[in-house]
């Protein structure tokens, strides 16, 4: 038996057991599912030849020099810019919303300060404390621009009205008053060449680790390990005892064609009418690669069921009590951190995703060294 566990073969487990392993010490890694990486998992498909994003695209951004040169040891990354289109009401328009997008939008021909003073004339000022998305998003674009690019996608995005979504998930002003539509603001940004489940796989290719795919990690196990870390669900770990956290999960439509199907890589849909909120086109995502073929995904968003898997968390105001119950009963828990964003139930991205890791195993091995007590977060859930 290894000294260490990991539970989940995706960034957050797979990270940990690597640190751990280079710092002389064995780790188990489980996953149910039969591949690694999580849902950043990428494959080659057999009949274009394109790899896919199996669980949705996933474009990599940080700001941190740390994820930045940790991921390059694992991977050669590609030079890739992530520019986002929409088509609203019959017409197709750059994202996130620039300076393109409001003089195409209005029929104007608008210099930067032009735009950004005509902006704030359509913003509702008499709102002065934004509570709901809504708010936000009237307060600081008004209402033509929130209902063509955020109300409908948002909609469907979360299954419920953007009134009833808080604020900060709008979390800055969602304009910008030049043409930049680089989706991103992050100063590294790119792809990897041979995708994500490569990147995975390279860091859990150690001697001290010994993977198990298709293999489920159950509560009784963790006294089988000095220490477990747990990124799976956090209700999952005790079964649902208190009832089950809210999630959204994703379905995707497949569509095959020659060719090119909308020449780029992503199209959103911001109209109610329109059933998904977005196509993904991912021959794409490797601009550095020629297909002839080409697949590209519609995507559903719902409710996350029983057998579903977990994409978002939704975090609304009525299950902050239960996941404060969660939290408390994880805290009795001797032996177990969770990690990750099903462990920690937040949204994350893989950069943050790939830093709370790092920072994670930095921890629990000088806190173990200093015989002090390991805690079941290093990051706080709320």
């Amino acid at each position: 038996m290894a000294d260490f566990c990991t539970v989940g073969a995706g960034f957050s487990g797979a990270v940990i057991a690597r640190e751990l392993a280079d710092a002389g010490h064995t780790v188990d890694v489980f996953d149910d599912r039969s591949h690694t990486a999580g849902n950043c998992h990428t494959e080659r498909d057999v009949d274009s030849g394109v790899m896919i994003h199996r669980y949705g695209p996933h474009i990599f951004h940080t700001d941190s020099e740390r994820v930045w040169s940790y991921l390059k040891r694992h991977t050669e990354f590609m030079p890739y810019t992530n520019r986002v289109k929409t088509t609203s009401g019959g017409r197709v328009f750059s994202l996130p919303v620039n300076l393109l997008t409001i003089n195409q939008f209005f029929g104007k021909t608008f210099s930067p300060s032009e735009a950004r003073e005509f902006i704030e004339s359509q913003a509702d000022l008499s709102i002065e404390d934004p509570i709901t998305f809504e708010d936000q998003a009237l307060r600081f674009v008004g209402r033509d621009l929130y209902e063509a690019f955020f109300k409908g996608y948002t909609q469907k995005q979360w299954g419920c009205s953007p009134t009833e979504l808080p604020a900060s998930i709008l979390k800055r002003l969602p304009v910008r008053f030049n043409y930049d539509d680089n989706y991103f603001f992050h100063k590294y940004q790119g792809m990897p060449r041979e995708g994500y489940t490569a990147i995975v796989d390279q860091i859990l290719d150690h001697p001290n680790i010994t993977l198990a795919l298709n293999t489920r990690f159950s509560r009784q196990q963790t006294s089988d390990y000095e220490h477990v870390f747990y990124s799976g669900p956090l209700d999952g770990f005790f079964d649902y005892e208190l009832g089950r956290l809210g999630y959204r999960t994703l379905d995707f439509k497949e569509i095959r064609a020659e060719g090119d199907y909308q020449g780029c890589a992503v199209m959103n849909y911001g109209d109610e009418s329109v059933p998904y909120t977005r196509i993904a086109e991912h021959k794409h995502f490797s601009p550095w690669e020629e297909h002839a073929k080409t697949v590209c995904f519609e995507e559903y968003s719902r409710a996350c069921g029983e057998d579903d898997i977990p994409y978002y968390p939704i975090r609304l105001a009525n299950e902050q009590a239960m996941l404060r119950d969660y939290i408390a009963l994880a805290e009795k828990e001797d032996g177990v951190s969770f990690v990750g964003r099903l462990g920690t139930y937040r949204y994350l991205d893989m950069d943050v995703t790939i830093a709370e890791a790092l920072a994670a195993a930095e921890a629990f091995i000088d806190l173990r060294a200093a015989n002090r007590q390991i805690p079941a977060f290093f990051v706080s859930p709320v």
